[in-house]
């Protein structure tokens, strides 16, 4: 024989089952990073960058105690041109990237290889009277290396090399090669 349960009882149920849900779904939820980056490009241009990251917990393929994974990344960064005769001296950029790495699995320090090709877009397009891009819209390829450590692998730094261009969309197409170094603190 069924009992009627009281609406006190089903509210009780329905948090009770809230929270055993909310439980298990934190024991896997997304992890989310700011990232914090320092480089240098040929045509003396500096460059700062902000970044978000999202770690979905996409991995597969363990191979010798290593795995691969996929992070977004989206990104603010300022140029600084300090070239003589610069137009706009000061660009700003805006970008999303899909990073693959190859990371160790376990440990307190894990290192990666890493490599992603992402999107940017430009505040100006002009640097100097004779370097122009020819559009905002620019791809932003990345290959690096890097290490993950910490108690809780909260902590992240490492260096990248990146290339901007529109890859021969239109022309001019100069591109700019920069060389990074980054920091990274996951929550």
């Amino acid at each position: 024989m069924r009992t009627k349960t009281s609406p006190q009882g089903k509210l009780i149920r329905a948090l009770a089952v809230c929270a055993i849900t909310a439980g298990a779904a934190s024991a896997h939820a997304d992890q989310f990073g700011v990232q914090i980056a320092g480089g240098v490009a040929d045509h003396d241009i500096k460059k700062a960058d902000l970044g978000f990251v999202w770690d979905p917990g996409l991995n597969w393929w363990e191979i010798a105690g290593f795995h691969f994974s996929l992070v977004g990344e989206a990104h603010v960064a300022y140029w600084d041109i300090q070239e003589d005769h610069a137009a706009h001296p000061n660009i700003w950029e805006f970008g999303l990237t899909p990073i693959f790495r190859f990371i160790k699995s376990a440990g307190w320090f894990r290192p990666y290889f890493e490599a992603g090709v992402g999107v940017r877009l430009l505040s100006h397009v002009r640097e100097t009277d004779d370097r122009t891009f020819s559009s905002s819209f620019q791809f932003a390829d990345v290959v690096g290396v890097g290490a993950q450590f910490g108690g809780h692998q909260q902590y992240q730094a490492g260096f990248r090399f990146q290339h901007i261009s529109n890859a021969g969309i239109e022309h001019p197409n100069p591109g700019a090669n920069f060389s990074e170094v980054y920091l990274q603190y996951n929550f």
